[in-house]
């Protein structure tokens, strides 16, 4: 009974290792691409690099476990990198976008790959509503179009990415928790 107790013990310590891991390694990929220039004369545009992170960890740990992920690293990144206005920007696109990931993976009836472009294109969604919200103009509409292909772009290489890792890794890791 006791080495039971003690196996489940570290399994929950190799678990709680990994997520701290998922969250320190979805920091370092939302540094690396704040330092990437994109340009294209159309502002919010990102890689969401650190998505691939919140997409591993909804199919390898759950959905409660990314959702985790995600809180925390928006908030480190708005502190560490932003300001409040981009951390309210952030938490507005991360939540829906979230929130429209879990739906349609729930639902099982799209790939990781649509998941995640689902996921890229609700995440612009959310920031431009907010930012109409805050800045009381509905021209931010316009962005939109844009801003949807960017998403979809952002998407397909981000499932990509997290569909592969998934494939190659999370079965190990979803075997040890």
């Amino acid at each position: 009974m006791r080495q039971k107790e003690n196996r489940h013990k570290r399994l929950g310590t190799k678990k709680i290792s990994g997520i701290g891991l998922m969250i320190a390694l979805a920091f370092v990929l939302s540094y690396i691409e704040s330092m990437i220039p994109i340009n294209i004369g159309i502002p919010g545009i990102k890689a969401g690099f650190s998505n691939i992170v919140v997409i591993f960890a909804m199919y390898v740990y759950g959905p409660f476990t990314a959702f985790g992920i995600a809180i925390v690293r928006i908030i480190l990144v708005g502190f560490t990198f932003g300001s409040l206005a981009s951390l309210m920007y952030s938490f507005a696109g991360g939540m829906l976008s979230f929130f429209v990931m879990f739906i349609l993976k729930k639902a099982d009836i799209f790939s990781v790959n649509g998941v995640s472009v689902a996921g890229g294109v609700s995440h612009n969604t959310g920031q431009i509503i907010v930012a109409m919200l805050v800045l009381k103009t509905k021209l931010l509409i316009y962005y939109l179009p844009a801003l949807i292909i960017s998403g979809t772009v952002a998407g397909i290489i981000v499932g990509i990415a997290g569909g592969l890792l998934i494939k190659r890794i999370g079965f190990v890791i979803h075997s040890q928790t």
